[in-house]
């Protein structure tokens, strides 16, 4: 089986649908929706696609919307006001299918056999992986498990790294990447991985985000185009406490 790894969407519903024609054209025979689908713009219209499309679902923090623990860039009362701005749009039976997600999945994949899906890390959608994170602290993070490879998002920037023999695979973010140019960046596992990054209209997804009335728009807007080399090593460095 091959696998579309599509992790950390945030609502941005162009990038969505440029990643999924791509995916068509692959022939992939499952899409894995790695978490932090909706928390975004377009929180109902990404999280629609995505079960329309018939995607297994791993909880990411931001899929729990009403909870407010933890913080994020900018005023903390506009981060709450998105938040709560996303649950009204999503209603009752969408909130109550994210709430319900697993934190992990563990499909069979071509060239891997099985492998574990989980949005921060095994068994958790808030601990983080990135590319600099200690190999001690990696072993910690993978105690007990015995799939050989494991994919995860959370920190929005791709990577693909070994410690003792377990592969982790970082699958980038579609809607929201840390990544050194603009686009929206998944993974095709089977039979290895391939880091994709697919192009789509960003100054056309700038001019819809703005007019959703999202509280965030204009912090979202102003990340997606960035180009910036040093921007994945500078957010590595930001979510692991480093100078």
């Amino acid at each position: 089986m091959r696998v579309a790894a599509l992790y950390d969407v945030h609502g941005n519903l162009p990038a969505l649908e440029a990643v999924l024609a791509e995916v068509a054209r692959e022939r992939v025979d499952r899409i894995v929706a790695g978490g932090d689908v909706a928390s975004g713009p377009m929180p109902a219209e990404t999280l629609d696609l995505l079960r329309a499309a018939g995607a297994t679902f791993v909880r990411g923090n931001a899929d729990r919307v009403l909870d407010f623990e933890g913080a994020a860039a900018g005023p903390p009362e506009v981060w709450m006001e998105a938040r709560v701005w996303v649950a009204e749009r999503l209603g009752e039976e969408r909130l109550a299918f994210l709430a319900e997600l697993p934190l992990d999945a563990v499909l069979d994949v071509d060239g891997f056999g099985r492998v574990r899906f989980c949005h921060g890390a095994p068994g958790s959608d808030t601990l983080t992986i990135t590319r600099l994170t200690p190999d001690e602290t990696l072993r910690e993070l993978l105690a007990g498990v015995e799939e050989r490879v494991v994919v995860c998002g959370h920190t929005h920037v791709q990577f693909d790294r070994r410690v003792d023999g377990v592969r982790v695979v970082n699958a980038g973010s579609v809607g929201f990447p840390y990544e050194t140019r603009p686009g929206a960046y998944w993974a095709l596992l089977g039979p290895d991985v391939s880091f994709r990054c697919t192009p789509y209209d960003v100054a056309g997804a700038v001019r819809e985000i703005r007019a959703t009335g999202y509280p965030r728009a204009e912090y979202y807007v102003g990340e997606l185009p960035l180009d910036d080399p040093e921007r994945p090593e500078r957010m590595s460095r930001l979510i692991e406490g480093l100078p």
